[in-house]
């Protein structure tokens, strides 16, 4: 499978969406008088993996002083109380637009109502909100429910006539992306033999991957011969865990994971892992592209989606030379 280059499928909102996301940029000051760079206030949900780790890069470069914007980045280290206090600052620094991936889905509408008030655009960069839409402008990310649908369909295909026993490390709870990947994973693999032993959060990371997986083990032992993992870092961590007990992963336990970083698609290309979907974080030059639309009061889309691929073994060793994260 070749990977394609990152790109967007711009779905179109409806008109009073659109308006809305228009007059949500009037208040941009510096974008729209072209006196000086857009003041951007970017908050990321933490540095929780090494997918987190490229989405920041991909952002920071994206929205750099030569592309004619002026940063103020802020690392809510996974917790929303953080986020909600580096939006209010933003709000008060009166920045020209607010950028920020959400820690979980629900309890923004406060401050999106706020930042709405001081007229200042809201993009969602990664993941969702459940809040009304008319409270951002427009999110730039990837599709989770899409996700977890393919990683699921692939067990089930594989596991057709057989016993699965499957466990998952799910991720962050309350997470847009944990969410919808369970969602996808679910339809997926109703009316399947696929039967799930367990399911319990990882956070998305490595450390807790790990940890998780060894109480599987300790609970399930022998029985479980396929994890799913909600991304790579927890599945590199469940590995750990899987070969202490004497089992080989891979093998004994079939691994899919989401993502597609080069740690996981070298655990794919080894043979350690059975399957990778992707979910692209090279998100900065789209959320820079509708930041600057927004600003100016152009007409930007209420979502635009990047497009994903999924890896075999032998598609991941032909990615990875040049697999940029």
């Amino acid at each position: 499978m070749k990977r394609r280059h990152f790109g967007v499928i711009a779905l179109a909102a409806g008109a009073a969406l659109a308006l809305s996301a228009c007059s949500s940029g009037a208040g941009g000051a510096s974008g729209d008088s072209g006196s000086g760079p857009i003041k951007i206030g970017f908050s990321q949900v933490g540095a929780e993996s090494g997918w987190r780790t490229a989405n920041t890069k991909s952002l920071k470069e994206a929205l750099a002083s030569d592309n004619g914007f002026k940063l103020t980045f802020s690392d809510a280290q996974q917790k929303q109380e953080n986020q909600i206090s580096a939006i209010r600052s933003f709000i008060t620094q009166g920045v020209d637009a607010i950028v920020f991936a959400p820690v979980v889905e629900t309890g923004w509408d406060d401050v999106l109502k706020e930042a709405k008030d001081a007229e200042i655009p809201v993009i969602l960069e990664d993941r969702s909100v459940d809040s009304d839409p008319s409270l951002y402008t427009s999110r730039v990310g990837d599709d989770f429910e899409k996700e977890g649908e393919t990683a699921g369909k692939w067990v089930a295909d594989n596991f057709a006539g057989k016993s699965a026993n499957l466990v998952v490390l799910e991720g962050t709870t309350g997470s847009a992306a944990a969410n919808d990947r369970t969602t996808g994973f679910n339809q997926a693999i109703k009316g399947t033999d696929v039967k799930v032993l367990d399911s319990q959060t990882g956070n998305f990371t490595r450390s807790e991957g790990k940890t998780v997986m060894e109480g599987f083990l300790q609970k399930y032992g022998k029985s479980i011969n396929v994890l799913f993992a909600q991304n790579d870092d927890m599945g590199l961590g469940a590995l750990d865990a899987i070969k202490a007990a004497g089992l080989t992963p891979g093998k004994d336990i079939q691994i899919v994971t989401i993502d597609g970083t080069k740690d996981g698609l070298t655990a794919l290309a080894d043979g350690q892992f059975n399957y990778v979907v992707e979910c692209n974080p090279l998100l900065g030059d789209k959320v820079a592209e509708v930041v600057k639309a927004a600003v100016a009061g152009k007409k930007v889309d209420k979502l635009y989606l990047a497009k994903d691929e999924a890896f075999d073994q032998a598609a991941a060793e032909k990615a990875l030379p040049t697999r940029p994260y």
